[in-house]
């Protein structure tokens, strides 16, 4: 019998870890997470906030019996074990997996929200979901995930 819940976990990080560049990094963290359905490819942006490095991307389809506080506490120990320390918002790191939406709609607690309160307004986060799981859509707007991307794509200034 397969796991019940479907998660989309997006996946980041700009700092070099005993594994290489942050792209190597991501597929270690995919290795230790397990369950993976489908994985995006691997995106180049710029930071948020005062790192100047850029970060390495990318979003995941996971399947799990785990409920999400439990899954949360397992991304959080493989961060750990990647190098990830406390620190400084928005700064450089090695890794950050986060839970971005489930199959089981929405999930609230005091240490987490599902689906992930940003990630609505962040390109880095929309465009590696879309190309795995385009039409899930947010429990809160209705929306799917393309058509987020696309108001995304919208609100940016042209260059």
């Amino acid at each position: 019998m397969s796991a019940p819940y479907l998660y989309a976990v997006a996946l980041g990080g700009n700092r070099r870890t005993r594994h290489g560049s942050p792209a190597a990094t991501l597929r270690a963290a995919l290795a230790m997470i397990g369950g993976v359905e489908a994985v995006s490819p691997v995106i180049a942006t710029p930071p948020l906030g005062p790192s100047i490095r850029r970060f390495a991307n990318a979003a995941a389809l996971i399947r799990s019996a785990e409920p999400p506080p439990v899954l949360l506490a397992r991304l959080k120990a493989i961060e750990r074990s990647l190098g990830r320390r406390p620190g400084r918002r928005w700064g450089a790191r090695p890794i950050d997996l986060d839970i971005v939406l489930w199959s089981g709609g929405r999930w609230r607690s005091r240490t987490l929200a599902v689906p992930h309160l940003a990630f609505r307004d962040r390109r880095f986060v929309l465009a590696p979901l879309a190309r795995i799981v385009p039409c899930w859509r947010d429990p809160v707007s209705g929306r799917t995930i393309r058509q987020l991307l696309t108001q995304v794509d919208r609100r940016r200034p042209s260059t």
